[in-house]
């Protein structure tokens, strides 16, 4: 997510690389990101923080005490600071740097790796209007960006945050489908992951409901409606909602708060 994040940022130019810098304990990955996106690398996370006004903590969730805890000690009013971590919550992150730190929290998913991601962003303690502003465009650079209340960010991981890989298992069962009736694989998965690609693109950019998207394909008596009858027999529709619910019960269990 960091590099991709980085990426996205130098790309659409909404930082030179000038102005990222990028704290990283591997040395192998320190020389990687630096030597391939002309940024300042250290693996030092404090070298950086009083240079920043803008922090982002793009670390595992099980690494986040212990980074927040060695910044706590050099972060300052004049800092946002934003984390990406799954399940770790901002009164969780504001406990432990202190009083008045503005903090916001992200939740991308994977698609930022192509520039199509979905990003929410959840207004934290202290952070103001224009500190979510400066945070939205930041995002921007990466995919599309909504503003959320925290308590919703269960759900968004449960929904976004784990839903391209209910989409991949979708693209997967249309290709072998197409393989079934007699379509060449490498085929039969680039007509699923563009069909997947251009449906997702209609219901964008005409606002449209869904099933009123769905009905425009559905000529009556046709092919479409005969493999629309077996989904629902399958009962496809209820398992993908399943699967948000259960995915968002899981991201409960998991919130550090």
């Amino acid at each position: 997510m960091g590099e991709a994040l980085i990426h996205g940022l130098i790309s659409k130019k909404t930082l030179d690389s000038d102005n990222i810098f990028v704290a990283e304990i591997s040395n192998e990955r320190r020389e990687y990101i630096s030597l391939r996106y002309n940024v300042k690398c250290s693996g030092d996370v404090t070298e950086f923080v009083q240079k920043c006004n803008l922090i982002i903590i793009a670390v595992k969730p099980k690494d986040v005490k212990d980074v927040a805890e060695t910044m706590s000690r050099f972060v300052t009013l004049r800092h946002l600071i934003v984390t990406l971590a799954a399940g770790v919550s901002t009164g969780f992150l504001s406990r432990i740097l202190g009083d008045g730190i503005p903090i916001i929290r992200a939740m991308p998913n994977i698609a930022v790796l192509v520039g199509e991601g979905m990003v929410a962003l959840a207004k934290g303690p202290n952070s103001s209007s224009d500190q979510m502003a400066l945070a939205e465009k930041i995002f921007s650079s990466v995919g599309r960006v909504v503003p959320v209340d925290e308590k919703y960010m269960d759900a968004v991981t449960g929904l976004s945050g784990s839903g391209p890989a209910y989409i991949y298992t979708v693209i997967e069962a249309l290709s072998d489908g197409g393989v079934k009736v007699g379509l060449d694989r490498d085929l039969a998965t680039l007509l699923a992951a563009q069909t997947t690609l251009g449906a997702a693109k209609m219901v964008l950019e005409t606002k449209e409901h869904p099933a009123k998207l769905r009905d425009r394909v559905a000529t009556p008596g046709g092919t479409t409606v005969e493999g629309l009858l077996q989904l629902e027999k399958s009962k496809v529709r209820e398992a993908i909602i399943k699967a948000v619910v259960k995915a968002t019960e899981k991201s409960k269990r998991l919130m550090i708060k």
